[in-house]
């Protein structure tokens, strides 16, 4: 299904626009002319709120219905009950994890959460749609693709504790530490494409980034460099509308994904709250990319539900009813009517997976609070592949730091 409308700005009134408002003949025909304005502004009204609602690709309704895609069906084809039943269980799983991480730093037990609530279908949806042997390279959001890849949860708060650099071998799982320089995974995804191109290897890789980060120069550098060198890789926006407090408009004129036409590949606008819409397409993206096809920008319309992190007020910038109308579009909630009209699950089935939800939500928590402390020298390994002269100055430094600190607690200090 695709939802008909235009997200294009509307045109500057011409001088002759103006002319005809307020030039000759205005003040014999007022009356008239007061109706006709009347009447263009109702119009222009209309005209832009269809557009608000953004041309995308959509398999699941808001209200759980399956509808027809002639385009992107035949990537779900083959989906089963059983595996709907998966996509749900990623979803409500990934989303409780979610929920403890950020009630961990409401307690002081991390230092930072940066949420996905909201976002789970476009994680879980194009997550599931990777190969074992394609390539990840996340932002810090992306939880629910790092659950799809096998790392576990509980790996990921290591870092926002301060207790390690990221929590895992990314060789182990083809899912790259995260990032936080915004962008700058984007080129490092081309160059990882680039490299396996060049060696005939038949996989893929996907870089994820935000809206915000659409703006930064890496990303753009990635798009020319990846078009250039028909790079297999796939780049996956998610586009949650809010850059931390600045709303997708301020960042462009126009929709994210058909930046991709300026450099010569396909984009396409896919539902981000409709799992099956996000598989289906990323999907297709990926055996693009596979086929050696080159790039294709996605762009998961979806929205942020909760803060940038939990250092941020959303209150102070964003409306309540705005969050209150894409909750009625809730991802979880959309596939579980799904199934249940589909009679693929249930109640023994959803409350099989609450006394899961729960217990993955405990286990997080136990394991966070016996996070040992870190190494303090940890900081100087494997900055250099062979070491560096200044490197083992500056750890003999800290050393000495370090040691002070016994020192006057020897004397007494």
């Amino acid at each position: 299904m695709t939802v008909d409308s235009s997200a294009a700005r509307q045109p500057r009134r011409s001088a002759a626009d103006k002319a005809g408002k307020t030039g000759t003949g205005a003040k014999s025909g007022t009356a008239s002319g007061a109706t006709g304005t009347k009447r263009t502004t109702r119009t222009t009204r209309t005209a832009a709120k269809k557009s608000a609602e953004p041309e995308l690709v959509q398999l699941l309704t808001p209200e759980g219905k399956r509808v027809k895609n002639a385009e992107y069906d035949a990537y779900v084809a083959g989906i089963t009950p059983e595996d709907l039943r998966g996509l749900y269980r990623d979803m409500v799983l990934t989303r409780r994890f979610d929920a403890e991480a950020t009630a961990l730093q409401r307690q002081g037990e991390l230092g930072l959460w940066a949420s996905l609530l909201g976002q789970e279908a476009a994680q879980i949806g194009s997550g599931r749609a990777t190969r074992e042997d394609d390539y990840v390279f996340p932002t810090y959001r992306e939880h629910g693709v790092a659950w799809c890849r096998g790392v576990d949860p509980a790996n990921l708060l290591g870092m926002f504790r301060g207790v390690n650099n990221g929590g895992w071998d990314p060789n182990s799982n083809n899912f790259h530490l995260y990032t936080i320089v915004i962008g700058s995974q984007t080129l490092h995804a081309t160059g990882y494409a680039m490299g396996i191109a060049k060696d005939g290897a038949d996989s893929a890789v996907i870089a994820y980034f935000g809206d915000g980060a659409s703006s930064q120069g890496d990303v753009a550098e990635s798009f020319t460099f990846s078009a250039v060198y028909n790079a297999p890789v796939v780049f996956f926006c998610q586009n949650n509308q809010w850059a931390i407090s600045e709303p997708t408009e301020k960042q462009t004129r126009v929709p994210l994904y058909q930046r991709a036409q300026g450099y010569g590949f396909p984009g396409v606008r896919v539902d981000g709250n409709d799992v099956l819409a996000c598989l289906a397409v990323t999907k297709w993206a990926l055996e693009r990319a596979r086929r050696g096809e080159g790039p294709t920008l996605v762009e998961a319309f979806t929205y942020r539900m909760g803060a940038h992190t939990t250092s941020d007020d959303p209150t102070r910038y964003r409306a309540d009813d705005e969050r209150a109308a894409w909750e009625a579009k809730d991802p979880i909630l959309r596939l579980r009517r799904y199934l249940e009209a589909s009679n693929h699950a249930d109640e023994g089935f959803f409350a099989e997976l609450d006394t899961e939800s729960e217990a993955l939500g405990k286990r997080v928590r136990e394991v966070v609070r016996a996070m040992p402390d870190p190494d303090h020298f940890a900081i100087f390994e494997n900055v250099y592949a062979d070491g560096h002269a200044l490197v083992d100055e500056e750890r003999a430094q800290f050393a000495a730091y370090q040691a002070s600190f016994a020192d006057a607690s020897e004397g007494g200090h």
